[in-house]
């Protein structure tokens, strides 16, 4: 089948849990059988755990005042906190579904 965006591009087709996935290699579109999408939704929405119940916070002192140090105003943009590194996410089912 051609892809309905390129017209020109083969669908390609990829079997990911279970699940049949069409997609272009072209524009990278995805597209799904009937029923497919519900499958994926299922299984989304068994992979989440649910959120656990937020507890009221007793009221408390408000925070000692705090005086900025005032040292490195001039340095305002050479801020190193992150020192080049990025926090990786954890991975869904959903990346994985449509890792191509």
């Amino acid at each position: 089948m051609l892809c309905p965006v390129c017209k020109t591009q083969t669908l390609q087709m990829a079997e990911r849990h279970g699940i049949e996935i069409d997609y272009c290699p072209g524009c990278r579109g995805v597209w799904l059988d009937r029923g497919e999408l519900d499958k994926i939704i299922e299984r989304a929405g068994t992979a989440v755990p649910p959120p656990a119940p937020v507890q009221a916070q007793p009221a408390s002192a408000p925070p000692p005042v705090m005086h900025r140090d005032t040292r490195h105003l001039g340095q305002r943009y050479e801020d190193n906190r992150g020192h080049g590194y990025k926090k990786k996410k954890k991975d869904s089912f959903l990346s994985e579904l449509f890792d191509f």
